[in-house]
């Protein structure tokens, strides 16, 4: 137990850094900004300082509140069931030439359809309910977790699947013990692409269609020139995103500690 604690000493010290750093950009940041908007005198409406835009959410903490936790559930809905569905069909994908030649260039094509596009027609189809905006987060997250896992599954040394089919080592053993290893590097890339983008597709879904949520509180107070609460809600966008973002990470770092990515960089003298 003893012997562990000086190699995770030097990841927990990276990471600490790793916050602090990132946490007294964002507070030189703000600072620059209130002040910069006072100094130049920018009308509130244009762009607001961050104490003015931090009153404003308090002031309307309830109704943030309740709007956030309906966007936070359609988010991590779509995003779950993305994962759900994107992991086994990239593996079909992978080990089937059929599935490869049929399936995957229908999914590039769905791809590349505007979500935007395609959002009134779920509303039409389904209503006005949880299940189409559920349908356009798993869209939006669906193709970058197929490809990056597509490439995980392929990127299996052949070398090393004979050598193991040499030692007589059975199809379930080598999937568990060599070909998801190396593939979970390529996967934990596009779980934190597709959740990156969670949070886009969610106020995407709500701007098309919805009486609820952070997408329609966006329209809402943009429409009535409340510039500090449209920014209020960017920000609490954007947290939920990075939360569901560090929440993959820091899942990706107790499943595969032993990948490159997540050894502390060293710091060297010049």
């Amino acid at each position: 137990m003893s012997a562990q604690t000086p190699s995770s000493r030097p990841a927990l010290n990276a990471s600490t850094r790793r916050w602090m750093g990132a946490l007294a950009m964002f507070l030189v940041l703000f600072v620059v900004w209130e002040y910069a908007v006072k100094l130049l005198g920018i009308k509130e409406y244009l762009l607001p300082p961050p104490s003015k835009i931090w009153s404003e959410f308090v002031k309307r903490q309830n109704v943030v509140a309740g709007a956030a936790w309906t966007t936070t559930v359609e988010i991590v809905g779509g995003y779950l069931l993305a994962v759900v569905v994107s992991i086994p069909l990239a593996m079909s994908i992978a080990y089937s030439r059929f599935v490869e030649n049929t399936v995957y260039p229908v999914i590039v094509f769905l791809q590349i359809i505007p979500k935007i596009a395609i959002a009134p027609l779920f509303i039409i189809w389904l209503g006005f309910g949880l299940l189409p905006k559920l349908l356009i987060v798993f869209l939006l997250c669906f193709f970058p977790i197929v490809v990056s896992s597509v490439a995980g599954f392929k990127s299996v040394d052949p070398d090393v699947m004979d050598f193991a089919r040499s030692t007589g080592a059975s199809a379930s053993r080598m999937f568990f013990k060599i070909r998801l290893p190396q593939a979970l590097p390529e996967i934990f890339t596009g779980l934190k692409i597709g959740a990156a983008l969670s949070a886009t597709a969610a106020v995407v879904a709500e701007f098309v269609a919805s009486d609820r949520g952070l997408g329609y509180l966006l329209q809402q107070y943009n429409g009535q020139l409340e510039t500090p609460m449209v920014f209020a809600i960017i920000v609490l966008l954007s947290l939920i995103g990075l939360a569901i973002y560090y929440f993959v990470e820091l899942v990706e770092r107790l499943v595969i500690p032993w990948h490159v990515a997540q050894r502390p960089t060293e710091m060297t003298g010049i």
